[in-house]
């Protein structure tokens, strides 16, 4: 590196990924701002920490934002892109921990696991029987986004004999799966609607009440993508109405703050945004955080680069 850049940490990454940086870089806490706002040039934050346009205001020198995670909804692009802020994100090495666990949640909320468990450990199965659960394998299968993690969720389905379809913003001619080009028409189609595409303005609150009502009283909603795809509101009526069998929510609108009628559910799963989180998937972020720190820092360019539009 030509010489030790500012950064700013506004967000906490692993032990050794936060002594890691400090011993790179200057590192400027967001607490610090106000004495070193002429002195940074990196930004580096995590999926659940902001970078709105009143921070990058306040940055005259900012470069470039790096991110841990796939997701990038979090960062006011339109204002970085326009002041040229590139940013990075670490796509792909999250993905085999992600489908595995929407496709583990999958079965969960089928086959009733967590009720279950709660079943025994209550002591009810000393004089009852858990009730009848809902088969997965054969069943049918709606994607809603494919790219990296869609497509590893349907190889994960394809093992189970599941019919496999997909809604996607453009047809993927390079697959198998077949494409349904109405969000509508697959929910209707579909036993099990897993929801994998990126948030942002163009997929907001895109599962509404009336793709719930089509995915009908016998569906499951798996949401391992963004709280923001979900009418929470159209969510809570469903569950609570039995317009769907159930859900397994990884994400939520207000997280970490769930409403209070998916707490007092017996037909959801709901989980504290773990997808991804593995020992190795996130040492594998962060190596790949740290990849693209340096390069940048030394040749201006970047590995995995979030592109415009």
């Amino acid at each position: 590196m030509k010489k030790v850049q500012t950064i700013l940490q506004i967000a906490d990454l692993t032990e050794e990924g936060n002594k890691r940086l400090g011993e790179l870089f200057n590192v400027v806490l967001i607490s610090e701002l106000e004495n070193h706002q002429d002195e940074i040039t990196g930004l580096v934050t995590t999926g659940g920490n902001k970078v709105e346009q009143n921070l990058i205001e306040k940055l005259p020198k900012l470069e470039v934002i790096f991110t841990r995670g796939v997701g990038f909804d979090h960062i006011d692009l339109e204002t970085a892109f326009k002041r040229g802020i590139v940013v990075s994100n670490t796509p792909d090495v999250l993905t085999d921990c992600v489908a595995d666990f929407a496709f583990g949640a999958l079965i969960a909320i089928s086959r009733k696991i967590v009720q279950a468990d709660s079943f025994v450990r209550s002591g009810k199965w000393l004089n009852n029987k858990f009730s009848y659960t809902t088969k997965v394998s054969g069943k049918k299968l709606g994607i809603v986004g494919f790219g990296r993690i869609g497509k590893a969720v349907a190889k994960r389905a394809a093992a189970f004999d599941m019919d496999i379809r997909y809604f996607s913003r453009v047809e993927k001619s390079e697959c198998k799966e077949s494409f349904e080009p109405s969000l509508l028409n697959l929910a209707k189609w579909a036993d099990y609607l897993v929801i994998c595409a990126p948030g942002g303005k163009s997929t907001y609150n895109m599962i509404t009440l009336e793709v719930l009502e089509a995915l009908g009283e016998k569906g499951f909603l798996i949401n391992i993508a963004r709280g923001s795809l979900i009418d929470e509101k159209a969510l809570i009526q469903a569950i609570t109405e039995g317009k769907i069998e159930g859900a397994a929510l990884d994400v939520f609108a207000n997280e970490p703050v769930i409403p209070e009628e998916l707490l007092e559910s017996s037909n959801v799963i709901l989980l504290p945004h773990i997808a991804s989180r593995t020992i190795e998937t996130f040492q594998a972020m962060e190596d790949l955080l740290f990849l693209n720190l340096e390069k940048y820092f030394t040749s201006g360019t970047l590995i995995t680069q979030v592109e415009k539009g």
